[in-house]
């Protein structure tokens, strides 16, 4: 499987609304209720201000021919925003190559943290990059409270 990444285009956004939405409600299922996942990846996404982050943010897409299988992005902060892998390609090493190459940006970029609210999904990915959780939170989306995790990486 030839896995390419590049910086991501305001074209993109349909195609990484879709991912985020189908992986949020099929991969994350199993750690949070449907009132929950629909809380979080809601059908009517607000598109602008996924837009302004995803454009202001260090974002990359991670494509297979011409289908977006993965994306992630960081603030300039160092706080890893979203790191999503498509619901058919999980476990094929897409995450940890952005992962890995959002952490190289970091590292240039001159970030000596890297911080990451991590779901009860990607925790244990986390952890096996070397991220330590600092603490256990409950975030609220439209009325639905869900637990991730505080986490961060010293670079």
């Amino acid at each position: 499987m030839q896995i390419q990444l590049r910086l991501y285009k305001p074209a993109d956004l349909h195609e990484v609304l879709t991912l985020f939405s189908e992986t949020v409600h099929t991969v994350n299922a199993k750690d949070y209720t449907q009132e929950q996942l629909a809380a979080w990846a809601p059908q009517l996404p607000d598109t602008n201000k996924w837009q302004a982050t995803l454009s202001s943010n260090y974002t990359l897409v991670a494509k297979q021919g011409n289908t977006i299988v993965g994306f992630a992005d960081i603030d300039a902060t160092g706080y890893f925003e979203h790191l999503f892998v498509h619901k058919d390609f999980q476990g094929c090493g897409i995450a940890g190559m952005l992962a890995h190459a959002i952490e190289g940006h970091a590292l240039e970029a001159g970030y000596a943290v890297i911080t990451v609210a991590a779901s009860i999904t990607a925790k244990p990915f986390f952890e096996r990059r070397g991220y330590k959780v600092l603490k256990q939170q409950s975030v609220e989306r439209l009325g639905q409270l869900l637990t991730n995790f505080l986490m961060e990486k010293s670079l």
